[in-house]
């Protein structure tokens, strides 16, 4: 398998995981639980946002069958209000493509990041690895200590129109 530098970075920090390699396209966290035979709850995904202040650009990791809740992310950060960047914006905002967004491949690039606290239960969760086409499983203590990452419940069901757009 090849290795891109957040499976390098995992190595060098002697983290313990487990690389899945899936078709390199944009799929979503459900699309990928179905490829990798796994609960749709273990694949957690990622999504953009900003704050209300200038400046704050916001990671929030979730399971793919939720959505984040916007009223309990900005409560999480302290902020007034967050915003989810469009796919354009956050493909700008992190210089990944969508499908290999990841807490991972944005570490000490200034993003504050925020797990949903459902990870906390489980021993293990699957993120993207950076790149499309690239998974990693890992425990989320784990994910959490590499990206300086705090946890707190921020997801919310995802509605009817969600589901279909996913």
């Amino acid at each position: 398998m090849a290795g891109n530098n957040v499976i390098r970075m995992l190595d060098a920090k002697k983290v313990a995981y487990e690389a899945f390699e899936i078709p390199a396209e944009k799929l979503s966290a459900l699309e990928v639980a179905e490829i990798l035979k796994v609960p749709p709850e273990l694949v957690f995904k990622t999504i953009v946002a900003k704050g209300d202040k200038a400046g704050i650009h916001i990671l929030a990791v979730v399971p793919g069958p939720m959505s984040v809740d916007t009223k309990k992310l900005a409560a999480a950060l302290n902020e007034k209000k967050v915003h989810i960047a469009s796919l354009h914006e956050a493909e700008a905002m992190t210089g990944l493509k969508a499908g290999g967004i990841s807490a991972l491949a944005l570490m000490n690039k200034g993003f504050q990041t925020v797990i949903d606290a459902s990870a906390r239960e489980l021993e293990k969760i699957i993120i993207s690895a950076g790149q499309r086409g690239l998974q990693v499983q890992l425990a989320p203590k784990d994910l959490a200590g590499l990206v300086h990452a705090r946890f707190a419940d921020i997801t919310a069901f995802l509605t009817t129109t969600e589901a279909v757009e996913k």
